[in-house]
């Protein structure tokens, strides 16, 4: 499959359309860090002069993402990294495996279902999350039957007003137990990995970002360092999950705010203040929730709300796994198709409550003077408690970690673990002998490799291959499904990243 060759007249003009494509063997990773750069460089909006909804005639709006991923494992023929849907494909005697190609149907599918539902004359939104794991695997698999799909929603024109691509970590890491030295690492290669299947043009309208695991961090710095990294690679929002976040006050959010866009700040342990706009995803479980559409029926017991000198439509928010569960499997198709045909014959393609992507929604709402500024704000869980003790205007590191300390000390529920869709799984606990050989692996690369920009070094598969195991050790998988299996790939993953940093 060749990378795309969309329109690329908003693109710097030394730039070519696309990255070379992947080998096989490597995953198109790293290596053109400063021409990514350029492409997000521009805070032009992305939807604004394709959508064809106007603000006026929106009560309200609902917003569906699909997340979908699949890990990355030493578990080939001769230990060979492999995706896990190959390796489903290949052993479907084991636990679900059987399931390997309805997942391959979901990843493929929305290729089919928006182009149908465009043709019949609805009006459809889809914001997509795929991992660069999983992107990657349909090379490796050379699936092209979906990446075709894919390209023709990243790539057409007749289809872009429709689906919104996220941004997120390449191998589905998990940002709160992430070095941070890494998060850069993951951003910039997951934008290497889309532009080399779909082009430059398509990345530039990678505006928005969806966190593995909906998961957020609430110490200071990490989190300040992780907005700051979604800031320098070109995203301008992210989903993140209500519960993950207080007001300023440290209270629950207010009902209302949690239907409009949000300004999430983040402070450090030095006292520097960042802030990114967040939508945020109500509470529910989720696949049944967006497999049955309930955004939409929710949404239209909802009506605009002021904000700033305006008012604007309210949101509803709402993100799942796009292929696990058969509710995902069987009737997300059933019930996307049937609402969209109601809301086309109702007469609500263009108004009413209608269906919005989150870049869409954004830059219709900055267009008619509102500013980010006009948000209600947030902060991450948790952080209220800090601030209340430390002055922001007097922080340091050692008063920070100090209160930390101290606070968790008082209190067995306080914690700087982060918070995601689940309050109920930790990817920390329990996981000292995954962590600690993450933590080994990502400090032996950066010695090896520290401040490595030079497109001569991040070009060479050596230097590619190394960062390719950090990131992969990374992944939240080794840490979800419990110790066994998942842990041993993880323990082969070490042994062999670390091999490649050494001398």
């Amino acid at each position: 499959m060749n990378a795309a060759t969309a329109d690329s007249s908003a693109l710097p003009t030394h730039l070519p359309s696309s990255l070379p494509i992947a080998q096989l063997n490597l995953p198109p990773i790293s290596g053109w860090e400063a021409e990514i750069q350029a492409v997000m460089a521009t805070d032009a909006p992305v939807f604004l002069s394709q959508t064809n909804l106007k603000l006026e005639n929106i009560r309200s709006g609902f917003a569906c993402a699909l997340h979908m991923h699949q890990p990355t494992i030493p578990a080939g023929g001769q230990g060979e990294l492999i995706s896990n849907l190959q390796y489903m494909y290949e052993h479907p005697g084991e636990g679900d495996n059987h399931n390997a190609e309805p997942f391959a149907g979901c990843y493929r599918r929305m290729g089919e279902l928006i182009p149908q539902l465009v043709q019949e004359g609805c009006n459809p939104r889809i914001m997509l999350d795929y991992s660069g794991n999983l992107l990657w695997a349909f090379e490796q698999m050379q699936r092209w039957d979906i990446l075709d799909g894919l390209k023709r929603l990243a790539c057409d024109p007749q289809y872009q007003p429709h689906v919104e691509w996220l941004g997120t970590m390449w191998s589905h890491a998990v940002v709160p137990s992430t070095p941070i030295p890494d998060l850069h690492l993951h951003l910039r290669a997951w934008q290497h990995q889309f532009a080399a299947i779909f082009g430059y043009a398509a990345l530039q309208r990678v505006r928005g970002f969806s966190p593995p695991e909906m998961h957020l961090p609430n110490h200071p710095d990490q989190l300040f360092e992780y907005i700051k990294a979604l800031k320098d690679c070109g995203y301008r929002w992210l989903l993140v999950q209500e519960d993950s976040v207080e007001t300023l006050s440290g209270e629950r959010l207010p009902q209302a705010q949690k239907y409009l866009p949000n300004r999430l700040v983040a402070r450090n342990s030095k006292g520097e203040m960042l802030s990114i706009t967040a939508l945020i995803k109500t509470q529910g479980s989720d696949t049944k929730l967006v497999a049955q559409m309930q955004p939409y029926f929710e949404a239209k017991g909802l009506d605009r709300q002021p904000l700033g000198s305006g008012v604007v439509p309210s949101l509803v928010s709402q993100i799942a796994d796009g292929e696990n569960g058969g509710v995902m499997m069987n009737e997300y198709p059933r019930d996307l198709l049937r609402v969209y045909r109601e809301i086309r014959d109702s007469g609500g393609n263009q108004m009413g409550t209608v269906a919005l992507n989150g870049s869409e929604y954004l830059e219709l709402i900055e267009a008619s003077g509102i500013t980010p500024a006009d948000y209600p704000t947030c902060q991450a869980v948790q952080q209220q408690k800090i601030w209340s003790q430390v002055d922001p205007n007097q922080a340091t590191p050692a008063a920070v970690e100090r209160t930390i300390a101290e606070l968790k000390q008082a209190d067995s529920g306080f914690h700087m673990d982060g918070a995601s869709w689940t309050n109920n799984i930790s990817w920390v606990q329990g996981y000292s002998n995954v962590l600690e050989p993450m933590s080994q692996l990502s400090a032996a690369f950066h010695q090896k490799y520290e401040g490595a920009l030079d497109p001569a070094v991040t070009r060479q598969p050596s230097y590619q291959s190394a960062l390719l195991h950090n990131l992969l050790l990374q992944t939240s998988c080794f840490r979800y499904w419990g110790q066994g299996a998942w842990t041993d790939h993880a323990r082969e993953l070490y042994r062999r990243g670390l091999a490649m940093t050494q001398g």
